[in-house]
C-alpha cells in the first residue's frame, strides 16, 4: 500500500491561507496576474496603455471613467513609457487589490459579469459570450464552451452556480500554484 506524503505548509504560507484555503503565495499571483497583463496587453507590446485597461474593463461590464482611470494610473507609468509595462501594473494591481473581506464580494461580481442574465447561472450561452467579449478563440466553439461547462458542473445540470464557479476559481488557483 502506497504511503501518502501530506503536502508541507511552510510557516509563511500558514500565516497567509485564508480561511476558504485560498492560497495566496506571491508567486501564484505573479502567474495570475501575468494572465491578466497579457491579455489586456491588446497589441503585445508588453505595456498596457489607458486605452487598452479602459477597453478591457469595459468588455468586462467593469467600465471606468477614462479621465479618471488615466488619473489613477498615471501615477504608476514610468517616465518615458506610454502604459504599465509588467512591474508598473503589478504595482498598481497590489494598490488597489481588495481586502480578504471583501474577496467574496469580489468572486460574487466576477460571478455577475458572466451570468449576464441575472439568474443565478452561468449558461454555455453566457460563458461564450464573455469569452467573445474577450476576444478569447475559446469561445468561438459552443461545444468547447460546454466541455468548458461540464468540466465545473458538479450537479450536472449543465449550468455553473456560483458555488461552483468559486470552487473552479479557486481550482485555477491552486492548478497555477
Amino acid at each position: 500500500m502506497a504511503h501518502l506524503t501530506p503536502p508541507v505548509i511552510t510557516p509563511a504560507l500558514a500565516r497567509t491561507a485564508a480561511p476558504s484555503f485560498r492560497l495566496r503565495s506571491t508567486s501564484l499571483n505573479s502567474v495570475r496576474l501575468r494572465r491578466v497583463f497579457d491579455l489586456f496587453d491588446r497589441n503585445g507590446d508588453g505595456e498596457i496603455t489607458v486605452a487598452e485597461l479602459h477597453l478591457a474593463l469595459d468588455r468586462l461590464g467593469l467600465g471606468a471613467d477614462r479621465d479618471e482611470l488615466a488619473a489613477a494610473v498615471a501615477a504608476y507609468v514610468r517616465p518615458g513609457r506610454v502604459g504599465l509595462c509588467f512591474d508598473d501594473f503589478a504595482a498598481f494591481h497590489a494598490a488597489v487589490e481588495p481586502k480578504a473581506e471583501e474577496e467574496e464580494e469580489e468572486m460574487r461580481e466576477a460571478f455577475r459579469v458572466f451570468d449576464e442574465n441575472g439568474d443565478g447561472y452561468i449558461s454555455a450561452a453566457e460563458l461564450q459570450a464573455v469569452l467573445d467579449k474577450l476576444g478569447l478563440l475559446e469561445g468561438r466553439s459552443i461545444d468547447g464552451v460546454r466541455r468548458m461547462i461540464s468540466a465545473v458542473d458538479r450537479d450536472r445540470d449543465g449550468r455553473v452556480d456560483f458555488f461552483e464557479f468559486k470552487n473552479m476559481m479557486h481550482t485555477i488557483e491552486l492548478a497555477a500554484s
